[in-house]
């Protein structure tokens, strides 16, 4: 189990709040029902893997020319989501790039939602 600190990341990992959103700053999000929309950048094989509910899927590849996908949430709080932040904070550049101005990437990704808020989420494995 990773030690995590009161903000819920791993001790040490540090998260540029103009660009990341915590899971757990997320989870309080949707929690209350914020207008908020995830947008899932991991492959179709990934995802088989594992998912949140309620998320767009577009992989990043696909991303830059599916951006019109999201016009409908350009009012929302937008959140990217990857394995573990990296592709995410790409695709929120992505995002922010083609005219979306309220939009952080998921730090830790996936793997720190699973470890902080939903165990139950499966995961890959790490090496």
């Amino acid at each position: 189990m990773t030690a995590l600190d009161d903000r819920g990341l791993p001790h040490g990992m540090h998260v540029n709040t103009e660009l990341e959103i915590t899971p757990r700053d997320l989870h309080a999000m949707r929690s209350r029902r914020e207008a908020v929309t995830v947008v899932d950048v991991r492959t179709h094989a990934e995802r088989a893997i594992a998912r949140l509910p309620d998320c767009v899927h577009i992989p990043l590849d696909e991303l830059p020319n599916r951006i019109d996908e999201l016009a409908e949430h350009h009012n929302s709080f937008v959140v990217t989501l990857c394995e573990r932040g990296r592709r995410s904070l790409r695709a929120a550049d992505i995002l922010r790039g083609g005219g979306l101005q309220r939009v952080r990437s998921l730090a830790g990704g996936i793997q720190l939602w699973a470890i902080d808020i939903d165990p139950s989420v499966a995961t890959k494995p790490t090496c």
